[in-house]
Parts: C-alpha cells; sequence; structure tokens
C-alpha cells in the first residue's frame, strides 16, 4: 500500500520499500521513514555569517551538520556532491540526537551558540530535526535551519516554535525556473511568509547568468520582500560553474553588486555574497 510523505509539497505517494523525490524518505511497514535519520556526512564549526546569517548573533560560531538528499533538482547546485546523493556517503556516521546535542554544549567556550542544520535539505530530515531542536532548546542552544523552504506549512508550523533562525534559499521570482527544478514559487513564498514574524529570518539568491539575474525579475523578488518587512536581510550571491553547470561562466561582481544596489532601493539590509 502506497503512503503519502506529509513534509513537502511533491506530497509522493510511496510503495512499501520504494522512496520519495528527495531520495531519502521511504515507506517501511506502512509508515514513512527518514532513511538518514542521524547519518551525518558533514559537521564543522563555522562562523555564523557563513550560513549566511549576518543578523543574528555577529561575530559567534554555529556548530553546522548535515545529511545527503534534496526534494529539489538544482543543475547549479553548489553542494551536489551530498545533496544528490543517492545513499549515504563514504565516511558518514550516526550521531544521535543526544550526542549531537551534548558536542554543541561542550563548544561553548569556542563561541558556539547552537546546531544550524545546512549543506543539504533539512526539512527531509524533518524527525531528525525536531529531535534535536528540542533537546537543543531545553539546553538553551539556538536552533537554525539553513533551507530551500519547500516544505508543508503543516510541519513548518509544527516546528517554527523550535526555530530561532533561518536563511532560506528564494532561487528566483519565476514559476517556470522552479518547474525547471522540481518546486514551486508558492510554496517558498510561503515559507517566508509563515516564517519571518516567529523567528529570524534571512533571504539568500544565489544568481545564476541567463537565469534568474533579469533586473525586473530581481525588483520584483525585493519588492515582495519589503512588503513583508523591509528590514529582512537579503544576500544576493554570485553562482561559480558547478554540477550541470559546468559550462556556464561564473556570475560577474559587477552584476552582483548592480543588483546590490537596486535592491537597497527597496530593502534596509542587503550584502552581496561570493565576491
Amino acid at each position: 500500500m502506497r503512503i503519502v510523505c506529509e513534509i513537502c509539497p511533491h506530497k509522493c505517494r510511496i510503495a512499501p520499500g520504494k522512496v520519495g523525490i528527495c531520495g531519502t524518505r521511504t515507506n517501511e511497514e506502512g509508515a514513512i521513514k527518514s532513511m538518514n535519520y542521524g547519518v551525518l556526512t558533514a559537521i564543522a564549526l563555522d562562523p555564523i555569517e557563513k550560513k549566511p546569517l549576518y543578523h543574528f548573533f555577529p561575530g559567534t560560531k554555529i556548530l553546522s551538520v548535515g545529511s545527503w538528499g534534496c526534494n529539489l533538482k538544482c543543475p547549479f547546485c553548489q553542494n551536489h556532491r551530498i545533496s544528490m546523493a543517492k545513499g549515504a556517503l563514504a565516511g558518514s556516521s550516526y550521531v544521535s540526537a543526544e550526542e549531537l546535542v551534548k558536542k554543541a554544549l561542550m563548544l561553548r567556550p569556542a563561541k558556539n551558540i547552537g546546531i544550524a542544520h545546512t549543506y543539504n535539505e533539512p526539512f527531509i530530515s524533518y524527525e531528525y530535526v525536531m529531535d534535536v531542536s528540542v533537546l537543543a532548546k531545553k539546553e538553551g542552544l539556538k536552533n537554525i535551519l539553513v533551507t530551500n523552504g519547500y516544505v508543508c506549512k503543516e510541519p513548518l508550523e509544527e516546528i517554527l516554535p523550535l526555530i530561532d533562525a533561518m536563511n532560506v534559499d528564494l532561487k528566483a521570482f519565476n514559476d517556470e525556473f522552479y518547474r525547471n527544478i522540481g518546486g514551486d514559487l508558492e510554496s517558498v513564498k510561503r515559507t517566508i511568509e509563515v516564517s519571518y514574524s516567529k523567528c529570524h529570518v534571512e533571504v539568500t539568491t544565489l544568481i545564476v547568468p541567463g537565469e534568474n539575474d533579469d533586473k525586473k525579475e530581481i525588483e520584483k523578488l525585493v519588492k515582495w520582500l519589503a512588503s513583508l518587512d523591509k528590514n529582512i536581510v537579503y544576500h544576493i550571491s554570485a553562482f561559480f560553474p558547478n554540477y550541470k553547470y559546468t559550462d556556464k561562466k561564473a556570475t560577474s561582481f559587477a552584476k552582483i553588486y548592480e543588483l546590490v544596489d537596486l535592491a537597497k532601493k527597496h530593502l534596509n539590509h542587503v550584502y552581496p555574497g561570493n565576491c
């Protein structure tokens, strides 16, 4: 019997023993299970600005962890070796929620303020992120998500009371772009709308030449963000050839600064990235 996964808008109907589009959520004995629960492919103590979060406890560090898999299929993915992996990678290790929180607490003397779920899409590891966040909150640690925002409203609202900050990747501001990567713009907009008043939210757009760099489109995007709050922090980042887009040119820094200047006409806090 097929079971519907309720985490993201794909709403995958998964047959027994099969996996959803994200490659990590499976139908096991009539229930949806996360194949990558606690399986970490990357763990590092990063400057919080690297997430990027510029207006959330600047100058501190954050214990950053990631697993594998993603519910979008971006041909320009800068982290494709783990996000597009079909299973746990060599060197992966299981870290329980309790162990991870303990490690985060041990790193407090090194300016660590909490745990960031990043590197691949955290919402597809929903159960693990939830378990870690509950324990971390009890210990006074900050919970951070770096996400593509492609999640259903119900699980988002369930976890938000535990989340202190998010960086949402708003990849473009047109429906065709999102269809091409297997998502939809309105779902990501809804994530930002629901989240920005309940936790600290910053937004990032990776500018891919010829794909999402149109000035009119970026102006529509920043006007929409400004309609929510002119103080939402916005990052405009340069693309470098990667994954299936190795034949594309990197985004010129001049283009990034041009778009930053445009965005600053509508938002109070705009930053260039990868420049």
